[in-house]
């Protein structure tokens, strides 16, 4: 071809048969990752029902606490005790208060007034307060006796409820048939677009979720929600400062050290016979944990990268992988034993694609799916809240 020194300054206008240059590639900015739903993984069977049931159980508890601020004669030698719950309690039961090496041996229960032996097998009296841990050791029956009483935990049915997603696609026969740059059919376009919003919206819902008050099972009226891990954590709930942290703490609106992590792991081990295995949080609190080793970091002259990250935490109560999401509110920390989570559909009702009748030129659908959440025995799992926010 002859050159005729043409520009492309103006191209389509002086140059029409030039092609724009827009790239096949589309860029999404807005948000769309789901790493707790990835985390968890798909779940082992699906619910059955709109309300989702499952059944708990528990071995009876080998501790309690005192009740009682006066103690006669005096708290060394005192034999009449007050407990929250005399009924974990039997004759011949052996007892170390928190912090002790004195051993109890109970001689008597009626109701929650224990009378005890002090000091038994020579052991050193404690000095007993009020709140006091209890530590039941084990029962010393006596050889030929009777059988004891009979004692149990009842079993718990625990239930959540299911929770519809859904959206629309709507395309006019017009936007179908012509090309698209970047989409090679407009109507698979819009369904991913559509899955991506209500699977973020899952992972919102599975963290933040809450039930309706009343008329959990919806109607006509009343629409139907699931109850997110905020809500179902009631157990293990600790705010620093607040008198509901163990072991440390610190005042309200403290920021996240290693203390806190560890006094949290440390209270749910003693209540679970499990582990958690999952510490769960927002951006703005990985950035907090992530400078609790700055100062252990080393790096030598001929380092190039600098690292400020830690995807893994391990401590004496196991090892814990660090999950990141942008749903977790910015004052809490989640711990988790991801082995007593699941995210389930309703049978049948996974999210989906179902087409409409079109009243007119449009191709018509909605992505749809029905969730729940289960969650095993909240007190196998904490959360801390009240936490400050990083460089507040």
């Amino acid at each position: 071809m002859t050159f005729d020194g043409k520009s492309t300054y103006s191209a389509g206008v002086e140059l029409p048969e030039l092609a724009e240059d827009v790239s096949d590639i589309i860029g999404i900015v807005s948000p769309y990752e789901t790493p707790l739903l990835a985390h968890l993984g798909k779940a082992r069977r699906p619910a059955m029902s709109t309300v989702h049931e499952w059944i708990e159980d528990s071995l009876l508890p080998n501790f309690d606490q005192l009740n009682q601020t006066i103690f006669n004669p005096d708290p060394q030698t005192a034999t009449s005790l007050t407990v929250d719950n005399g009924d974990r309690f039997q004759v011949g039961d052996l007892v170390r208060p928190e912090g002790f090496t004195e051993v109890m041996l109970v001689t008597a229960v009626v109701g929650n007034l224990l009378t005890v032996e002090r000091a038994y097998g020579g052991t050193s009296n404690a000095t007993l307060a009020d709140n006091l841990k209890l530590h039941i050791i084990g029962n010393a029956a006596l050889e030929g006796a009777d059988a004891p009483t009979a004692r149990f935990v009842g079993r718990v049915r625990k239930q959540n409820y299911t929770q519809i997603f859904t959206a629309s696609v709507s395309v006019s026969g017009t936007m179908q048939a012509v090309r698209a740059h970047g989409i090679a059919d407009e109507v698979d376009y819009q369904k991913q677009e559509r899955l991506r919003e209500l699977l973020r919206d899952l992972e919102n819902t599975v963290i933040n979720g809450v039930s309706p008050a009343s008329d959990q099972q919806g109607s006509s009226t009343v629409r139907r929600s699931m109850n997110g891990i905020s809500a179902m954590v009631a157990t293990n709930q600790f705010v620093p400062g607040a008198g509901g942290f163990p072991d440390g703490g610190g005042v309200s609106g403290d920021g996240l050290t290693e203390e806190l992590i560890n006094a949290g792991l440390k209270t749910v081990w003693e209540q679970s016979s499990g582990a958690v295995d999952t510490i769960l949080m927002n951006g703005n609190q990985k950035r907090a944990f992530n400078q609790l080793v700055d100062g252990q970091r080393q790096y030598g002259p001929d380092d190039d990268k600098y690292r400020n990250m830690v995807n893994f935490y391990e401590s004496d109560f196991g090892v814990c992988r660090v999950v990141v999401s942008r749903w977790v509110p910015s004052d809490a920390v989640f711990l988790l034993d991801s082995s007593r989570i699941e995210v389930m559909p309703l049978q049948g009702r996974s999210f989906g694609y179902k087409a409409l009748s079109a009243g007119g030129d449009s191709v018509e659908g909605q992505v749809v799916g029905e969730y729940t959440l289960e969650l095993k025995n909240e007190a196998g799992h904490g959360v801390i809240r009240g936490l400050s926010l990083d460089g507040d």
